[in-house]
């Protein structure tokens, strides 16, 4: 069998981890200054995907 290639639009967006995915918050990439200092806070932290998602996406990365 071939090798699949990693999706390289999916790899810059999503950061695998040891049990999960990783993914920025939406909203998080640009016009940021007229955004609230609490909503910019808190597109910091991320979020995780779910299982769902994260068995349908793990061969991409």
């Amino acid at each position: 069998m071939p090798k699949i290639k990693t999706h390289k639009g999916t790899a810059k967006v999503f950061k695998k981890r040891k049990n999960d995915i990783k993914i920025g918050k939406p909203g998080s990439r640009h016009n940021t200054g007229a955004k609230s200092a609490n909503f910019n806070r808190s597109c910091r932290k991320g979020s995780n995907l779910s299982k769902a998602d994260q068995n349908r996406l793990k061969n991409l990365i």
